[in-house]
């Protein structure tokens, strides 16, 4: 079997995206094989070019702005004048997909949206990622990571009630959107491969966390009842004498029981033998398990769960798992080696073919860097199709 075929080989997207959400997506299709031509304002580009506020090509560069930028290629047009905009239109013409994560609207006003261009390309895929879909009260307010958080339920949910509502860390509605915005994108190629033509793929930041709590949504709509899994009362984020560990109690039949003997403490389960019994008294039983953790080190407590087959892990920084044998072993980590920032390391894909690696086609471009080329393309490609009437 021919090795490494990518299966996107030969589709080519037009990517107006920016940050995190609409980047992460397009990395995903280059990755795989799509020719991903990114569309970059002149002189400033994707908004991550400044993530450090400084002007110079080497900050524009930044590893923020590699990290979901490789195998693309960047052109700078000015969208907003009739020469960008017949650059743009010609380029519909020889592409297949198009994809934006700007404010709902902003396409239509720019001349690019779906009904204006599936008039000059039918089988144009049109891809859009908003903050909260493109009607509705809030389709033209700004969308972004945190907001989203905060408007779809998510961040009101904490462990306990005592502790402050605060802000996720990562960008989880702008990667959970961005891989929606892959699925859509990919179900609507499939499609039109049976039909013919294309369609209008939509997804919103809002939307994606929606669908992230369907459990939670379906016992509150059912029952009124609050699903929290960070709540439960077995569950819980622990000190140790060195550091701090996670255990889930929970898909077993005696949980406590089990935590108990790997704390070597009194059998609570006859005590609490419900579930209801121990969320009521969730407060003791936790203050309890506190403190016999706090009492030896991560490690001894965690051979001590596993004895019991209890579900458990060690609290870690980001840097212990990039160095995790785990994650070289699941080839988590491509190196890069870029004119700006050298030779590192970059998170890959976590989506793994066999017959389709991953690999560096382009190191994440430069402002502009293939505007000469791929206009050039596009001229030839002109010119051969007057040659042919």
């Amino acid at each position: 079997m021919t090795q490494n075929v990518l299966p996107l080989d030969g589709v080519r997207v037009l990517d107006f995206t920016q940050v995190m959400m609409g980047p992460c997506a397009t990395q995903m299709l280059a990755d795989f094989g799509a020719d991903v031509i990114k569309v970059e304002r002149p002189g400033a580009g994707d908004l991550s070019r400044n993530f450090f506020g400084e002007p110079d090509e080497a900050a524009m560069n930044n590893a923020v702005f590699a990290s979901l930028n490789r195998n693309k290629r960047s052109i700078t047009v000015d969208t907003k004048s009739d020469e960008g905009k017949q650059i743009i239109y010609d380029l519909v013409r020889k592409s297949d997909v198009v994809v934006d994560n700007f404010r709902a609207g902003v396409m239509k006003r720019l001349g690019f949206d779906y009904d204006t261009l599936k008039e000059i390309n039918p089988r144009i895929i049109c891809a859009s990622g908003t903050g909260y879909g493109e009607e509705g009260p809030y389709a033209h307010k700004g969308g972004q990571d945190v907001l989203a958080q905060a408007m779809s339920g998510v961040m009101e949910k904490r462990q306990d009630p005592s502790i402050p509502q605060s802000i996720y860390p990562t960008t989880l509605c702008d990667y959970t959107a961005g891989m929606h915005m892959v699925q859509g994108i990919m179900a609507a190629l499939l499609a039109r491969h049976q039909s013919g033509v294309g369609q209008k793929v939509s997804v919103s930041l809002y939307d994606s966390m929606i669908a992230m709590q369907m459990q939670e949504a379906a016992q509150w709509n059912k029952h009124g009842d609050v699903l929290n899994w960070a709540a439960m009362p077995l569950t819980g984020v622990f000190d140790t004498s060195d550091g701090a560990l996670v255990v889930v109690g929970a898909f077993k039949s005696n949980p406590l029981r089990d935590i108990c003997k790997a704390l070597d403490i009194e059998d609570l389960e006859p005590q609490y033998p419900t579930l209801a019994s121990q969320r009521k008294n969730k407060p003791f039983l936790q203050e309890t398990f506190r403190k016999a953790f706090a009492t030896n080190t991560t490690q001894y407590w965690l051979d001590r769960l596993e004895e019991q087959d209890l579900l458990c892990a060690p609290v870690r920084s980001l840097g212990e798992a990039l160095a995790d044998p785990q994650t070289t072993i699941n080839e988590m980590l491509i190196e890069i080696d870029h004119p700006f920032l050298g030779k590192m390391d970059f998170v890959s894909s976590p989506v793994h073919l066999s017959d389709a690696k991953v690999t560096i086609r382009h190191v994440p471009p430069r402002l502009g860097e293939h505007t000469d080329e791929v206009l050039a393309e596009l001229n030839a490609s002109k010119s051969v199709n007057e040659a042919a009437e």
